[in-house]
């Protein structure tokens, strides 16, 4: 029996590997440092999450952007009271998050190898391109995928684009990632598939409210069965 699909594109951060909780602790580090140099009733998480929104159309998505955006959060917050101590443990834990063994979900390299028998494979990454290219290659993953792609944005253009590069028609491509407003919605929008495998968690930014019928796995272990 034919592959419904031709190519299977994968996400990398939290549907391959471990991320968000890297984010989480440091975040929750952060806080703990610049809370005692804060006025009373300034919300710290809060006001992080916006700098790093700001942030965006300039640094782009990654460590190296979150990590920007706690020194100067740190320092627009504390209005220049936070030592340079502190800042300097927030720019080593940023540089800890860049250096990090990549720690593999349950299952992730036995389904390659299976779905990577009827289909073509390609890794789509959003994030900073040194350090998303540094876990891949580090990751022992790369030899499955005939494309990887490191991008700025998951939005249907850039995913058009890609679809090209890939020469397969939006019908038979699906996509298999976490976050259904980069790697679900995007990708229905141009007539392709999509399966959304949740992790425990997801940053804010990544939240989105939907009407469209999402196709879930509770885990990466069931994806072969599904495409087939």
């Amino acid at each position: 029996m034919p592959a419904r699909y031709d190519v299977i594109g994968f996400d990398a951060d939290d549907t391959l590997w471990h991320s968000e909780d890297s984010f989480h602790a440091v975040e929750a580090r952060f806080v703990e440092l610049v809370q005692p140099y804060v006025d009373t009733g300034i919300d710290v998480p809060a006001a992080l999450r916006a700098t790093e929104l700001a942030h965006i159309p300039i640094a782009g998505y990654g460590v190296k952007a979150f990590t920007l955006s706690m020194v100067q959060a740190a320092v627009t917050m504390s209005d220049g009271r936070v030592p340079a101590a502190v800042i300097g443990e927030i720019v080593e834990a940023g540089l800890d998050m860049l250096t990090e063994p990549v720690r593999l979900l349950p299952d992730v390299p036995e389904v390659l190898a299976d779905v990577g028998r009827d289909h073509r494979l390609a890794l789509i990454t959003k994030g900073d391109l040194v350090h998303q290219t540094r876990k891949v290659t580090t990751s022992g993953l790369a030899h499955h995928f005939e494309l990887v792609e490191v991008v700025l944005e998951k939005d249907a253009d850039t995913y058009a684009r890609i679809l090209a590069r890939l020469d397969v028609a939006p019908p038979r491509f699906c996509m298999v990632g976490n976050s259904v407003r980069s790697d679900i919605l995007p990708v229905l929008s141009l007539g392709g598939h999509a399966v959304h495998i949740p992790y425990p968690l997801l940053w804010e930014h990544e939240h989105v409210e939907h009407d469209e019928d999402v196709d879930e796995l509770a885990s990466i272990k069931a994806l072969p069965g599904r495409l087939r």
